[in-house]
């Protein structure tokens, strides 16, 4: 079992900034995929960025690319979401999550964290 915890998220006015964290405990290693998704009011969840376990490499929905920065910390299980220019449209809820295998379904979730974007 792995538990998954976000924090980090809060107001920020439109153009500004914010980190996310998400720490992993319990049955972690250093191989699995890291994710950031969010969900919006009214939409469908959707991805936002991951980070693989063995070579960090990363990859970016088109709308954050360029803004956004998916980093990991292997020695402490924690992954951080730098969010740069931020939108009004980026206000949502942000979601991190575990993934063990190389492509499909993550397995653990955390509960989420607000960020919202005042224009």
């Amino acid at each position: 079992q792995v538990h998954v915890v976000e924090s980090g998220g809060g107001l920020v006015q439109d153009g500004g900034s914010l980190r996310l964290s998400c720490a992993a405990s319990g049955r972690t290693y250093t191989t699995y995929t890291m994710g950031w998704f969010r969900q919006a009011p009214g939409k469908e969840r959707e991805f936002v960025a991951r980070i693989t376990g063995n070579f960090g490499i990363t990859y970016y929905a088109d709308s954050v690319k360029g803004r956004f920065t998916i980093s990991r910390d292997n020695a402490n299980n924690t992954v951080y979401l730098q969010m740069g220019s931020l939108k009004p449209e980026d206000t949502a809820v942000y979601y991190c999550a575990v993934r063990y295998s190389s492509s499909g379904a993550y397995d653990y979730w955390g509960q989420g964290t607000q960020v919202t974007v005042s224009s």
